[in-house]
């Protein structure tokens, strides 16, 4: 694997951890009352989810391009890390406002 697709991947994985991170963090903060910081914390997952995606675009670029590159466990992992925390900032939001809901109450 070529040390600038390993880049991408990591960064696929990195970046992709952290915005599920900060999905639990917003969840945590609007289960304590606190939806400033759960707003935050979700704008701050998009923002890793954007960086991830830069990651992504990378190779598929490349591959759009005729740049061929092996399929490992490594870049499944990096796949599936994205659409986990794609799925993850989805549905903290949705949590995120039962508790906004149940405060209101």
């Amino acid at each position: 694997m070529e040390d600038e697709n390993l880049e991408a991947i990591m960064g696929l994985i990195m970046h992709s951890g952290n915005a599920k991170s900060d999905a639990m963090e917003a969840i945590a903060a609007a289960k304590q009352g606190d939806f400033e910081l759960a707003e935050q914390k979700i704008k701050d997952a998009d923002a890793s989810l954007v960086e991830a995606h830069h990651s992504q675009t990378g190779l598929l670029t490349k591959e759009a391009q005729g740049d061929h590159m092996s399929v490992t466990l490594l870049t499944v992992h990096s796949q599936d890390h994205l659409m986990t925390a794609i799925a993850f900032k989805d549905l903290a939001k949705e949590i995120i406002d039962l508790y906004r809901r149940v405060e209101e109450k």
